[in-house]
């Protein structure tokens, strides 16, 4: 017979990604940790975790059993609820975040977020969230949309394509396009966290472009105020725009990411009060990206 405390434990390390974090936060031992999981796999007569040195991964029956362990989870909770009178603590809504969504238009959206459940974020680079969305860490992520994706529900937010970064004040502010062979005189920015980092890299080099950096960090917030100090010049998507910042386009380079949510399998949430919340990102990144062609076209 499996119990709650096996549920449990498998949720647990499902949760926090690996034995020895899971163990902590469950106030057990790590071999008390495992010693549950082996009988659990040895009752349901299936591995539900492939382990290697850096984390666990569920296998596909350990997928199958998240749901179900997830409801009896939930099932439990109310049934305390009811005889005890005690509301049991709401599970949140863990989201991961791509590191390159611009702070602003996400801050507007989960202000008009009005759910019950109170709301994890996780930031990451998109294999990250993709890993972790696959193993039952998150619930869903705001990522890029890739065509051909079929291992999640994905539910397109907007799409927006890729600028120079200028500051305001800047000689090339009021054009609309900049070819990279103009600004081989340049200091550039290095946005660690770009998601086409090296298609960047080779529109420059191809055209014989290589300029030197005076800042590499994976913080976008950082970087685009690097940018509105005078420190350099640097390629990101249109929503990171804004005061202070003019964002002329790129001659030639015409890369363009689709931006939405991955939901996982193991929780119901297309219709969530979040995911609501979320598809307003959309609007507001359209006022950014409006903010941005302005800058250029006055």
């Amino acid at each position: 017979m499996i119990s709650r405390t096996h549920l449990r434990q498998f949720l647990a390390v499902v949760d926090a990604g690996s034995f020895t974090r899971a163990a902590a936060q469950i106030n057990v031992t790590q071999p008390t940790l495992s010693a549950g999981i082996s009988e659990l796999e040895k009752r349901l007569g299936s591995r539900l975790f492939a382990r290697d040195n850096r984390r666990v991964q569920l296998t596909e029956a350990g997928n199958r059993l998240l749901a179900h362990a997830r409801a009896i989870e939930r099932e439990f909770r109310a049934a305390e609820a009811n005889v005890t009178g005690v509301a049991a603590p709401l599970q949140p809504i863990r989201l991961g975040v791509l590191l390159s969504i611009a702070t602003p238009a996400l801050e507007a959206a989960l202000a008009r977020y009005d759910g019950g459940e109170p709301v994890e974020i996780t930031e990451g680079e998109e294999r990250t969230l993709t890993a972790a969305l696959g193993d039952g860490r998150i619930d869903m992520a705001l990522t890029l949309i890739r065509a051909g994706e079929t291992r999640f529900e994905g539910i397109s937010l907007f799409r927006e394509d890729y600028r120079l970064a200028l500051p305001a004040a800047h000689p090339f502010a009021g054009r609309p396009s900049v070819p990279a062979e103009e600004i081989a005189g340049e200091t550039m920015i290095a946005r660690r966290a770009c998601e086409i980092l090296s298609e960047t890299s080779r529109h420059f080099t191809e055209r014989g472009v290589r300029p030197p950096f005076s800042f590499r960090s994976a913080n976008d917030d950082r970087a685009m105020a690097m940018v509105r100090a005078g420190l350099g010049i640097t390629v990101a998507p249109a929503s990171l725009g804004g005061p202070g910042i003019a964002m002329p386009r790129l001659a030639g380079f015409d890369a363009v990411r689709e931006i939405g949510l991955l939901l996982a399998q193991h929780r119901a949430l297309h219709d969530h009060p979040l995911v609501r919340a979320l598809r307003t990102l959309g609007q507001d990144i359209r006022t950014v990206d409006d903010v941005a062609v302005a800058k250029t076209t006055s």
